[in-house]
């Protein structure tokens, strides 16, 4: 399986980092080594001094799929999730600076977080998700798929233009504004329509 990532999707988290508004969808990959296993807390690599948390809902991919049409996308998925893309903002930034690719920034070892899934049809509609991300009982990040640049199926209709998507690929759609640093001992809740579907600690 492949992790497929999407980022600036929602404008106001473009603008607190102060990024150019893309034309299309920005893709990123994860490997599989980068999902953070069951019940483990979440590290803080000594690489970085500045890693941001990064709430996005994920989708769920159930069969093979190339080229797809928006208008098929919802045949490819019937699950749909919430997860964290933990990044090392400043080796980002750094990587940046250099035009050099995001990977080490965005990909390693347990930089995924990948909570339960929930099947789509629970959900009123795809295009109104709430979501948010609570640390330490405060919310920090909340969202709604309805501010995505792109929705769910223009996202997979787009990937599959590029990558072949298999069954049990996961799809990270963006985060909305509010990302910012995490500290050791930080307590890191999850909730998709008040349903909780992570929780993690932070060393």
């Amino acid at each position: 399986m492949k992790i497929i990532c999407i980022g600036r999707n929602y404008v106001k988290h473009i603008e607190e980092l102060q990024n150019e508004k893309p034309d299309e969808p920005v893709i990123f990959l994860k490997p599989d080594s980068a999902i953070l296993l069951k019940q483990h807390p979440f590290v803080i690599p000594d690489f970085s001094n500045d890693v941001h948390h990064e709430v996005e809902i994920l989708v769920k991919i159930n069969k093979v799929g190339k080229y797809i049409e928006p208008k098929f996308a919802p045949n490819y998925y019937d699950e749909i999730g919430l997860g964290i893309d933990f990044t090392a903002r400043d080796l980002q930034n750094q990587l940046k600076e250099k035009g050099l690719p995001w990977e080490k920034s965005k990909a390693f070892d347990g930089s995924a977080v990948i909570g339960e899934f929930y099947p789509k049809k629970e959900f009123k509609s795809l295009d109104t998700i709430n979501f948010e991300l609570i640390n330490n009982g405060i919310p920090v990040q909340k969202g709604n798929t309805s501010h995505m640049l792109w929705k769910i199926d223009e996202l997979i209709s787009h990937i599959s233009q590029y990558f072949t998507i298999k069954k049990g690929d996961i799809i990270f759609t963006g985060t909305p504004e509010g990302v910012s640093a995490l500290k050791p001992n930080d307590v890191l809740e999850g909730f998709i329509e008040n349903k909780r579907s992570f929780r993690i600690q932070v060393k």
